[in-house]
Parts: structure tokens; C-alpha cells; sequence
């Protein structure tokens, strides 16, 4: 058992321990500790040279650590069952943050997308935020709608219209990346909720072919789609991004460059800080680091996964839901994140998560780790699990 215990209140007055998941603890910090290091050496020359501060990116990192760290412990203080219960406002709440980017003053405009909203010392990204509070409002749909989904068309169609509503007002950002990982998510959500396969396929069929219309009636997201097929037929142009993060990546060979050593990273590699951090780590950790990073990745996702389960078996099935969301959401980022990284796939304006800058991406997701570790306990210190899943000790002596 990986719990690891901290007093809270008992209903019958004794303190309860509260059931840490140390696995997932020691997962988080060695994901986040090792974006910050690559964080800041990404980011130590640009920063250097726009603000005569080498630091400047690391200091505004923090701050969104910081937040989300208080936002992780926010979330595991209160209990899941309250934001079941709120699923239909923070639906609201998560449109009225999708739309308010889009308002003139209100909206903050970056490199031609307008996706932040001001927030003191940091720009703020809506989708961040939105797309949690989407996913909340989408797994308690299918916990409350269980057998509408299972049985009838319409059942289905209701939160893929929910999905493509929250998708069209990323567009408009635009957003491409964002709102393809949203309607991914959420359709996998829902494929584990036990939508009927033939409803599910035609219906990611007709998604699918929706997205791709989007894609190649814009020469601008063409352009980005076809680059990536030949990136050495225009490197200095289309192709300038991904020459540059395959370079970076080749010269990292075994073991690395060397911490800081990174060449690409010097003004030649785009976003090395941001989209691109992971060819600036192949560069300085070699394979060896690029191994230890994904092995990391890989073990959150499970984390997430084996969670959902025990809070299936706990008969906590709202909690089940958003866990596997975490999860899901958490595979396909990486996922794009690396692929775009390595060539595989079209260049997308998706961040690590954890480790690419990004305050409002890490606060939100630290935040999101939180709500996954009140599942965690949740699930523990449920009565129903413990008669589910009896101790060793008693298999032991049932066997005997």
C-alpha cells in the first residue's frame, strides 16, 4: 500500500488520516522538478536577452507553481462529492471563460491568438481552467445519465454537443491543438462509459472528419500539417521549427550535451522554453534523460488509471470518471507534445505539462493532481472498498 498518513477529522471525533498516494507524490515532484531545471535552462539566453534577467522565466514559473500548489491543497480539502453536485454552473463557468477571451478588453492577444486573460503578474489561458471544468461537468453527465447514454442516440449526442460547442469557441482563439485534445478526451470519457460502439464510431468519424475539414480549409493550420512531412524541403521557413527540434534532439546522442550545454536552444530552436523544452532536454540529457522523463510520464498516467479503478471498485463512480479523464487527458498531451517534437506529428501549440513554461498550464494541472489525490482518498478510506478489496493478511488466512 502506498498511502502515507496526515491527521484530519473522524467522524466520531478520533483524527482521520488523510490516504497520500506516494507514488503519485514522488511522480508529481520528479516530473516537476526536472521542468524546472530544463524550464530554466530553455529559457536562460532568450530571457537574458529581452530582460537582462536570466531568471526572469523560472521567477514567473514559480508563481505559478506556488498557486497551484495551493490550489492542489484547496482541492483535496474539499470533498469530490461538492463538485459533482456544482457540475452544471462550472459548465457555465467554463463558457463564460471561453467567451471572455474573445471580448476586445478583455481577451490578451499573443503571436495573432487571443487566449489569456490579464491575471495581476501573469496572462491567464481560459482553456486551461475551462477544459477541467468541462470534463467535471462531462463525467458527471455519464454517472447521472447512465443508461440514456448506454441506450439511446441522443444520450450521447447531448455532451458531444456540449464538446463541439466548448471546440468551436477554441477555434475562434484560434486554439486548433486545444480543442482537438478536448474533443478527444471527452470522447474517450465517454467510450468508457459504455456508449454503444456503433453510435461511438460513427459518431468519432464524423468528429474526425470535422476537424480535418477545419484543418485544410485554413492555409495557414495546411501549411503547419504538411511542413511536418518534409520539414528539409523548407527549413528556413515552414520546416525552421522542426529542423531545428531534430537537430536538437540528434545531437543529444546517448547521455547528452551536458546540463546547459544545449547549442539549439541559443536563438536557432523557437518556444525552446515553452512547446519545444523536451528537444532542448534530448540535446542536454541525451537518451538516457529522454528514457527517465517518459518513464515518469508513463507512470502518472497509470497512477491516474489504477486510482480510477479503485475508486470504481470503491462504488465512487463519479470520482472513477474524472480520474480517467486526468489520465487520458495526460497521455494525449504528452503524447502530441513529444510527437510534435520529434517529427510524427504537425506542429501544435501544446506545452508539457509540468514542465513546459506556463503558469496558467501548471497551476491548473498541479491544481487537477490535487483533485486526483481527494479521489485517492476517497477511494481508501471508503467502507465499501475495504470489503471489495480485503487486506493481504486476511487473503492470507481465507487461504490457510
Amino acid at each position: 500500500m502506498s498511502a502515507v498518513p496526515l491527521a484530519f477529522a473522524r467522524n466520531n471525533g478520533r483524527p482521520r488520516r488523510f490516504a497520500f498516494d506516494s507514488v503519485l507524490l514522488l511522480t508529481i515532484g520528479g516530473i516537476l522538478l526536472l521542468g524546472l531545471v530544463m524550464m530554466t535552462s530553455a529559457s536562460i539566453s532568450i530571457a537574458d536577452k529581452q530582460v537582462q534577467d536570466p531568471l526572469y522565466f523560472l521567477e514567473r514559473q514559480l508563481y505559478g507553481v506556488g498557486f497551484g500548489v495551493l490550489g492542489a491543497m484547496i482541492m483535496m480539502s474539499i470533498p469530490t462529492a461538492v463538485w459533482e453536485k456544482l457540475a452544471m454552473p462550472l459548465l457555465l463557468v467554463a463558457f463564460v471563460f471561453l467567451l471572455a477571451v474573445l471580448i476586445p478588453g478583455l481577451g490578451h492577444e499573443v503571436n495573432g491568438s487571443r487566449r489569456w486573460l490579464r491575471a495581476g503578474v501573469m496572462n491567464f489561458q481560459a482553456s486551461e481552467l475551462a477544459r477541467v471544468l468541462l470534463l467535471i461537468y462531462l463525467c458527471s453527465y455519464v454517472v447521472r445519465r447512465q443508461g440514456e447514454l448506454k441506450e439511446e442516440l441522443k444520450g450521447f449526442l447531448k455532451p458531444l454537443g456540449v464538446l463541439m460547442g466548448a471546440a468551436a469557441l477554441l477555434l475562434l482563439e484560434p486554439d486548433f491543438g486545444a480543442a482537438t485534445v478536448l474533443m478527444a478526451t471527452g470522447l474517450g470519457v465517454l467510450f468508457l462509459a459504455g456508449v454503444k460502439l456503433r453510435h461511438f464510431l460513427a459518431l468519432v468519424a464524423i468528429a474526425a472528419a470535422g476537424m480535418a475539414f477545419i484543418a485544410v480549409t485554413s492555409a495557414y493550420r495546411m501549411k503547419r500539417l504538411t511542413a511536418f512531412m518534409d520539414p528539409w524541403a523548407d527549413p528556413f521557413n515552414s520546416g525552421f521549427q522542426l529542423t531545428q527540434s531534430l537537430i536538437a534532439i540528434g545531437r543529444g546522442e546517448l547521455f547528452g550535451v551536458g546540463l546547459g550545454s544545449s547549442v539549439q536552444k541559443l536563438f536557432y530552436l523557437p518556444e525552446a522554453h515553452t512547446d519545444f523544452v523536451f528537444a532542448v532536454l534530448a540535446e542536454e540529457l541525451g537518451l538516457a534523460g529522454v528514457i527517465v522523463t517518459l518513464a515518469l510520464f508513463v507512470l502518472l498516467v497509470w497512477r491516474s488509471f489504477y486510482i480510477s479503478r479503485i475508486a470504481s471498485e470503491a462504488g465512487l463512480a463519479f470520482q472513477a470518471y474524472c480520474a480517467a479523464a486526468f489520465g487520458i487527458w495526460l497521455a494525449l498531451q504528452t503524447f502530441i507534445n513529444v510527437g510534435v517534437n520529434m517529427g510524427i506529428l504537425p506542429t501544435k501549440g501544446l506545452t508539457l505539462p509540468l514542465m513546459s513554461y506556463g503558469g496558467s498550464s501548471v497551476m491548473v494541472t498541479l491544481g487537477w493532481l490535487g483533485f486526483l489525490m481527494r479521489i485517492h482518498h476517497e477511494a481508501q478510506t471508503s467502507g465499501r472498498l475495504a470489503v471489495s478489496r480485503p487486506s493481504r493478511r486476511a487473503r492470507e488466512e481465507s487461504d490457510e
